[in-house]
C-alpha cells in the first residue's frame, strides 16, 4: 500500500476488504456508481461482516447506486440489481452516460476503482474533504440525470429479450434486411432495436456495441 496526503492506493480486492469493510458494516449512506455487477465483486465482506450488514434494517442505511445501462441487458444482473432494491431498499438508477466506478460512504470516504491488471484491480481511497466532497458532486449530477430503474427495466425490456439474436446477426455481419427477416421485424424496427441496444450499451457505432457486449459477456 502506498500511502499520501490524499489518496492512499489499495493494491487487490482483499486489502480493500480488510481496511474497509468495517466502515460498510456501519456506513449509514452509501453511495455507489458503477458500469457494471463485477468491479466492485471481488471486495467481499468477511462472513463476520455479512452478518452485521444482515443484520441491519433497511432503514438503517440509505443506498444509492447508479449503473451503466448496459447492466440490464443481462438477465441475471437485471434480477439481482431487482432483489438489491426489494430486500436491502437500495434505491437504483441507471444511466447511458458514462461513470466513474465510485462507491461514497458517510459522505465521508471515497472509493475509486482503477482499471483491472493481469486478473487484479487497485483502488484509490480518499479522505481529504475536499476531494471527496468534488467526487460527491460527481455523483449527486449523474443521480440527478439517471433514471429509475424500474422505468428503464420496462423500457427495455423488449431489446433485453432480443439482445443476445441482434448480436449475434451484428457479429455475422448480416445485412439489415436479412437480419429484420431471421427475426420477424421489419427493416425500420428492426434498426431501431439496433439503435435501441447502442444506446443501453453507451456505444456509438456497432463494432463499439460488440466490444462492450463482450465486456459485459453477453456475447
Amino acid at each position: 500500500m502506498q500511502t499520501g496526503e490524499v489518496v492512499t492506493i489499495v493494491r487487490d480486492e482483499q486489502e480493500l476488504v480488510a481496511r474497509t469493510m468495517h466502515l460498510f458494516a456501519s456506513a449509514s449512506d452509501v453511495a455507489c456508481a458503477a458500469n457494471d455487477l463485477f468491479t466492485w465483486a471481488g471486495a467481499r465482506m468477511t462472513d463476520e461482516h455479512s452478518a452485521m450488514y444482515r443484520r441491519r434494517r433497511p432503514d438503517d442505511v440509505r443506498i444509492r447506486k447508479v449503473y451503466r445501462s448496459g447492466t440490464l441487458l443481462d438477465p441475471v444482473a437485471a434480477q439481482a440489481l431487482a432483489r438489491a432494491r426489494d430486500q436491502h431498499g437500495a434505491q437504483i438508477r441507471i444511466t447511458s452516460g458514462e461513470i466513474n466506478e465510485t462507491i461514497v460512504l458517510d459522505q465521508r470516504l471515497v472509493i475509486l476503482a482503477g482499471d483491472l491488471s493481469a486478473g487484479r484491480r487497485s483502488f484509490s481511497i480518499i479522505t481529504q474533504p475536499e476531494a471527496v466532497q468534488g467526487v460527491i458532486s460527481l455523483f449527486e449530477a449523474a443521480w440527478r440525470s439517471a433514471t429509475d430503474l424500474s422505468v428503464y427495466d420496462t423500457q427495455i425490456a423488449e431489446i433485453r429479450h432480443l439482445a443476445p439474436q441482434v448480436l449475434d446477426l451484428l457479429g455475422q455481419g448480416i445485412k439489415d434486411e436479412a437480419a429484420a427477416r431471421t427475426l420477424g421485424l421489419g427493416v425500420r424496427t428492426y434498426r431501431r432495436r439496433v439503435a435501441e441496444l447502442m444506446d443501453a450499451l453507451g456505444a456509438e457505432s456497432r463494432f463499439q456495441a460488440g466490444v462492450r457486449a463482450r465486456e459485459l459477456g453477453l456475447v
